[in-house]
């Protein structure tokens, strides 16, 4: 009995982890709806000369041979007086497009654009080490970063540097559009999360003065702020976080605008989202472990902040609870039907229900403002969301993997995201020379843990004697689609 004892207090603390994650996006919920806009915001007026600021405009580069041209075309595009804006090109590559990178900074020099190509022998730091040896030169005393993959638009500055008037703005940070959203259903999903968390989660929290993040690109920071802060530390594999959560103990305030958009670029092949996800998950871990202390420390911030702040870091571990959830579930199903006298605490199963539909409800409240109400969208939503809610949990082996890592302090390199400059499905990505070849061991656990739903599935027929149990069937059947999809995409994408 004491491994059956086990099984089951270690699946409920991870259910009642995911509930208590749940009921914070829920209260997240209802400061998105009751946020409202301050339009009486203090602001520059940029039509007076001796108001406009100097801002210095990063752009942090890697081997981006597919986009440094499209980058570098739409950032000589920006609107701002030529005198007080200077351009960095961070450029860290080591690959060919260093020579070609430098010739078209050399054409665009010719305009009379204050663009500078800066390259470093040895990549201390990677991102963070190259913002940081930007900033020792930079003119200006506001900060752009960009991403290679991001395309504000024209009058991206005009829109975001007023805000900085009100001394106490450290960041102002935009909201991520996305240039291929429709490709294929992994940049679909992808859209999905990332538009949760630049409503929902940024809003909600940035409306009632809980920590955000700046989310390493498509923002501004103040130059004062960076270095009041600390400056940039390569230590974790999210140096945006780490920086954001140290400006903000020190009472620096974030400014986010939903209203503005960036385009930017969703990778198209699951290889360069698991790369991606890996680093995001596994650096939030890490901030946690870096940040747990100082925020719950800190006297000049709130009890639910210093709640929100440490839900916010403990984000990415989330994967790791459903995971447990996952693995956990097939045991579980067998136990209930097993022992009769422990029919009633399996109560504790609709805890999993409950987080269920709250998600559901607060994704459906985002999807809608973005396309709309009405039986069509709605319909439409309930697939999106079914599939959403299997493909992530498809990656739960391998976010949780990241996230142990992260927690145990497991050092490991900051990898790139490839891109692609692909929009269309049409287009060709086959022979983009970043993309890893190599299929991870994990993918071979990944297709072993569909075989392992599957086995849920069968039994959901087979167990006990009053014709089977199908509570958690649902549960089963997308986990089985969640980690075959991962599973095969993951095979198949590597020709």
């Amino acid at each position: 009995m004491f491994v059956e004892t086990f099984i089951i207090v270690i699946y409920t603390i991870a259910l009642l982890l995911i509930f208590m994650y749940a009921l914070a996006q829920l209260n997240l919920l209802f400061n998105y709806l009751s946020a409202k806009s301050n339009k009486n915001d203090a602001k520059f007026d940029l039509s007076k000369p001796d108001e406009v600021p100097y801002v210095t405009i990063q752009l942090p580069v890697f081997n981006e041979m597919y986009v440094m041209e499209r980058l570098l075309d739409n950032i000589s595009k920006i609107e701002y007086p030529k005198d007080k804006l200077e351009i960095q090109v961070l450029d860290d590559s080591t690959d060919e497009t260093v020579e070609s990178t430098r010739q078209h900074v050399e054409k665009l020099q010719a305009t009379g654009l204050d663009i500078q190509h800066i390259t470093r022998e040895i990549r201390t730091g990677f991102k963070a080490g190259a913002l940081k040896e930007g900033l020792e030169i930079a003119k200006g005393e506001f900060i752009a970063i960009f991403d290679s993959d991001f395309l504000p638009n024209a009058d991206w500055l005009k829109r975001t540097i007023p805000y900085f008037k009100n001394a106490s703005i450290g960041v102002v940070q935009t909201r991520w559009g996305h240039i291929n959203r429709n490709y294929s259903i992994l940049t679909k999903i992808q859209a999905f999360a990332l538009d949760a968390h630049f409503t929902l989660e940024q809003v909600g929290r940035n409306s009632k003065g809980h920590f955000i993040n700046f989310n390493g690109t498509a923002g501004i920071w103040r130059k004062e702020c960076i270095i009041d802060a600390g400056n940039w530390e390569g230590d974790t594999l999210t140096e945006d976080l780490d920086l954001s959560y140290r400006a903000q103990l020190k009472n620096w305030e974030f400014k986010y605008l939903e209203e503005v958009e960036t385009p930017a670029e969703l990778p198209i092949v699951i290889s360069a989202a698991r790369s991606q996800q890996f680093r995001w998950n596994k650096g939030g871990a890490e901030n946690f472990r870096k940040m747990l202390g100082r925020v719950l420390r800190n006297e000049n911030i709130s009890a639910k902040t210093k709640l929100h702040g440490l839900l916010h870091l403990l984000n990415s571990t989330m994967f790791l609870n459903i995971f447990i959830v996952a693995i956990l579930s097939i045991p579980m199903l067998y136990i209930k039907n097993e022992y009769e006298h422990l029919q009633s605490y399996f109560v504790v199963m609709s805890f999993f229900v409950i987080s269920t539909v709250i998600f559901f409800v607060c994704y459906w409240i985002m999807y809608r403002k973005m396309y709309g109400s009405g039986i069509k969208n709605f319909m439409n939503y309930i697939g999106m969301f079914f599939v959403f809610f299997s493909i992530a949990m498809g990656f739960s082996l391998h976010n949780s993997i990241a996230v142990l890592e992260g927690h145990l302090g497991k050092k490991s390199e900051f990898v790139r995201t490839p891109k692609f400059n692909i929009s269309k499905f049409k287009d060709n990505w086959k022979n983009n020379k970043y993309i890893k070849r190599k299929v991870s061991a994990n993918v071979i656990f990944e297709g072993l843990l569909m075989l392992y739903f599957g086995f849920g599935m069968y039994s959901a027929f087979i167990v006990g004697d009053q014709g089977g149990d199908f509570g958690l069937f649902p549960f089963h059947f997308m986990l089985f689609i969640g980690f075959g999809y991962v599973f095969f995409k993951s095979l198949t994408s590597k020709v």
